[in-house]
């Protein structure tokens, strides 16, 4: 026969403190002196005790687990943001359960993964890149759980949100791109039904229109790199070809940069600029040298994070809809003007 589990209570009596001493040490956030802690985890080790984090939960009505949604892992992006996430949470105290919601994040992928991860009883639920429908929406806030938006807003939904300020990304594109003395400034837009890519497309448009200017060929990409490549070769074989293109985000961006230069010979920034969103690592590599909207990932995800705990331990009311300025990097993808290093 096994040996029994070592218990909290035995714990305490080999470290000579109360019981509550020892909950208080295994607690993330719980206030307990240095010198307790250490003499409590040095008896917990000496005995092989683990406290029972499925029976604390059933105490307190918290599993101390967050769910991670996400909808387009081949967006370099979104590693990069579900991997800061992940350290944020768990950096207090919360394990993460991560899903794929796979097809892009429709809505029925979406309805069955926040359905199964809701089974898990989860405290609060982060969705970057998905689409939650109204339904969704209403059944969340029905079980109480605390949902956080990243990287997209569902204006009406009364959810929190956290975004890049896409519209004014969107407008200091279109004010670089005038700058540089671009005649025909094209957009590659991204998903419609998103409002990252409604925002860029309507803060670059009414930067267009303040100028005087209006768009010289728009295409809907999707934020789908193939769809946004296939958009750039019709509109630079057309008999009036841009003479610069704002793609939506850099995945498209840099199916658009492979396009071109590669398949279709054609000199960027010399014939043609081209402009992205978001940064992503390979922006920076030299194949590509893409100009681009830097998303500050680690300031949205501060946010984020702050934001869910909130909600979860301090009952903060839903509906907080934060913007963190973008920064536009320039690079060699698109000529500069004048004014600019």
């Amino acid at each position: 026969m096994s040996e029994r589990r070592a218990t909290a209570t035995d714990v305490a009596r080999r470290a000579g403190v109360s019981q509550s001493a020892v909950s208080r040490v295994f607690t993330p956030g719980a206030s307990v002196s240095k010198a307790m802690a250490d003499r409590v985890r040095k008896a917990a080790d000496e005995l092989g005790y683990r406290p029972n984090v499925l029976a604390r939960s059933l105490i307190t009505g918290r599993t101390r687990m967050v769910g991670l949604v996400v909808g387009y892992l081949e967006n370099p992006f979104y590693p990069a943001a579900l991997e800061a996430l992940s350290a944020a949470l768990e950096s207090r105290g919360y394990h993460i359960l991560v899903f794929h919601a796979a097809g892009g994040g429709h809505a029925g992928d979406v309805e069955r993964v926040v359905g199964e991860l809701m089974d898990y009883q989860v405290d609060g639920l982060v969705t970057a890149s998905v689409h939650l429908s109204d339904e969704l929406v209403a059944r969340c806030r029905a079980a109480g759980l605390p949902v956080v938006l990243f990287n997209r807003g569902l204006p009406g939904s009364g959810l929190s949100s956290v975004t890049s300020a896409n519209r004014a990304g969107g407008a200091a594109v279109a004010e670089f791109l005038i700058a540089g003395g671009h005649e025909r400034i094209a957009h590659i837009s991204g998903l419609q039904t998103a409002s990252t890519g409604v925002d860029r497309w309507e803060g670059f448009r009414a930067a267009l229109e303040a100028a005087g200017r209006g768009v010289h060929a728009l295409a809907d990409g999707g934020f789908d790199r193939e769809r946004a490549a296939a958009a750039a070769r019709a509109m630079l074989s057309g008999p009036e070809p841009p003479d610069a293109i704002f793609v939506a985000n850099d995945h498209m961006a840099l199916g658009v940069l492979d396009e071109v230069r590669h398949a279709m010979g054609i000199d960027v920034p010399g014939a043609v600029s081209v402009v992205g969103y978001d940064d992503v690592p390979p922006a920076a590599w030299k194949a590509y040298d893409l100009t681009t909207v830097r998303q500050p990932v680690d300031r949205m995800v501060t946010a984020a994070v702050e934001i869910l705990v909130a909600e979860i331990e301090r009952g903060q009311p839903p509906g907080r809809v934060t913007e963190v300025a973008a920064e536009l990097v320039v690079r060699g993808s698109a000529r500069k003007p004048e004014n600019v290093i």
